[in-house]
């Protein structure tokens, strides 16, 4: 039986339509806090990592190059890859590195 047949038989079965509605209220519930809630912590802990950066971190960006931090800005980061080499990189596509996060 798949979730729309039951929410179907409890809307139009023989109890009253109050049933129908804490079956869904239920099923919100349940998203909210097994799919939502926890999304939402992991972004805040992303952002308070993002916050405590500083010069020489070593970092990953989304697009999966390594280096570290040679300069912080207000929307970015220059970022040194490899020696000489410098990318200027927004700050929403920078992460700690996990070899830095396993050192602390």
């Amino acid at each position: 039986m798949n979730l729309l047949s039951i929410l179907l038989q409890a809307s139009t079965g023989g109890g009253s339509g109050f049933s129908g509605i804490i079956m869904i209220v239920a099923i919100i519930a349940i998203f909210y806090f097994f799919m939502i809630r926890p999304q939402q912590k992991r972004q805040k802990e992303i952002q308070k990592s993002r916050e405590a950066m500083k010069l020489g971190d070593r970092v990953i960006t989304s697009g999966g190059l390594y280096g570290r931090v040679k300069e912080i800005n207000d929307k970015n980061m220059l970022i040194e890859i490899s020696d000489g080499v410098k990318v200027l990189i927004d700050k929403a596509s920078v992460f700690a590195s996990p070899e830095d996060a396993q050192q602390k």
